[in-house]
């Protein structure tokens, strides 16, 4: 038997006949647990998603586990400010991350280069350029009112997503918690 164990905060959505959308949430772990309180919902995740009748059903009377996949994080080694962000990450690491995807930026004791929920636009997937192999990627994130110079040891960029509920009648309310399997 298995048990699960929750990583991150609960969210609490309120539900309707139309669309709830939760704030961005950082991917922590590989499986989101739904709980619907009053009325069924159905449930969706993504970058900005829209819950409609076609999603996953989760019933008042049980809970449910969807699976995320596989959890994107990258240690930073380097940003390039600008209109766009340029985010660089150790040598020989690749990125986790594809274009479409939408990533937050934590960065310990150098906050004014976080941001939070940005998409991915490219990946550096050639060979060498400038010395990169495949470790940069560019993020549709306006950073050009950012001055200081990049030198925190500890910064992390990790794939972030949103959740959608909606109910076909009634209002109440989906729990919304990351969690694993142990």
């Amino acid at each position: 038997m298995s048990a699960s164990r929750p990583v991150g905060i609960n969210t609490t959505l309120s539900t309707s006949t139309t669309s709830a959308q939760s704030s961005a949430i950082q991917q922590q772990c590989d499986s989101l647990r739904i709980v619907a309180e009053t009325a069924g919902v159905y449930v969706t995740y993504g970058g900005n998603p829209t819950a409609t009748n076609e999603h996953f059903y989760v019933s008042s009377f049980d809970t449910a586990e969807i699976s995320l996949g596989p959890v994107s994080a990258q240690k930073v080694v380097g940003i390039t400010t600008g209109t766009t962000t340029t985010i660089d990450f150790p040598q020989g690491t690749g990125s986790p991350f594809d274009v479409g995807d939408m990533v937050t930026l934590t960065v310990s004791g150098q906050s004014n280069f976080d941001f939070e929920h940005q998409e991915v636009t490219a990946v550096n997937n050639t060979s060498g350029v400038g010395g990169y192999f495949s470790t940069r990627i560019t993020v549709n994130y306006n950073s050009s009112s950012v001055t200081d110079v990049f030198t925190s040891p500890d910064a992390t960029l990790r794939k972030s997503f949103k959740v959608a509920v909606k109910t076909e009648s009634g209002t109440g309310k989906a729990f919304i918690q990351q969690v694993q399997r142990s």
